[in-house]
């Protein structure tokens, strides 16, 4: 097995979104828990944008991840982690929420980067990098965010208890307690592009 590449991705890695989707929609069946449901086109998006890191070994898809801004660009998620099967127990998740995490420290240093999740690996992930159990009330109130979790099985949960609580456990990142790490010189100039035709 060729070593595992994790990088930023960009439009040439369209060809992977079906199935990144479909594993992400598997994982969620064999969990039995509730996932956001995301569009071709929404994940093509943050491939073009440099907002999203995809693992590859030589031409296979191993697994994913991309960051969103939510509230003015004051808070930022990583969302959609997911490992291919073929590729789990092998530390690629957290080479891929490394890279994700610090993709949204350098776009956006002064942002508190938040998670909902239900997985213990990766709240287990995000307690190494810093983040801190949280209710729901210290997270974005950014309604275009929670409109995300409408695909979700568990919205109902949500609803009922007017956003207070779910199954899954939110995660918060003050961005003051950590020194961001190093993307490589060609992907800053590139997002740098990118920024300023935003």
């Amino acid at each position: 097995m060729e070593e595992i590449k994790v990088m930023v991705a960009d439009a040439s890695h369209e060809k992977y979104v079906d199935t990144i989707l479909e594993t992400i929609t598997a994982a969620a069946k064999v969990r039995g828990t509730g996932i956001a449901k995301r569009t071709h086109e929404y994940v093509t998006t943050k491939m073009k944008e440099a907002k999203a890191v995809i693992a590859l070994d030589g031409e296979k898809f191993a697994g994913f991840s991309y960051i969103e801004t939510w509230g003015n660009k004051q808070y930022v998620t990583t969302s959609g982690l997911i490992v291919h099967p073929d590729y789990r127990g092998l530390g690629l998740a957290k080479r891929i929420k490394d890279m994700t995490f610090t993709l949204a420290r350098i776009r956006w240093p002064k942002a508190k980067i938040f998670s909902l999740t239900s997985g213990a690996a990766v709240m287990q992930m995000n307690t190494q990098l810093g983040y801190k159990p949280v209710t729901f009330a210290e997270l974005t109130d950014d309604e275009a965010f929670w409109r995300g979790c409408e695909g979700c099985v568990n919205v109902d949960v949500l609803k009922r208890t007017g956003r207070k609580y779910c199954i899954c456990t939110g995660m918060l990142f003050d961005p003051k307690e950590h020194l961001p790490a190093q993307i490589p010189d060609e992907v800053i100039e590139r997002i740098k592009k990118i920024d300023n035709q935003e």
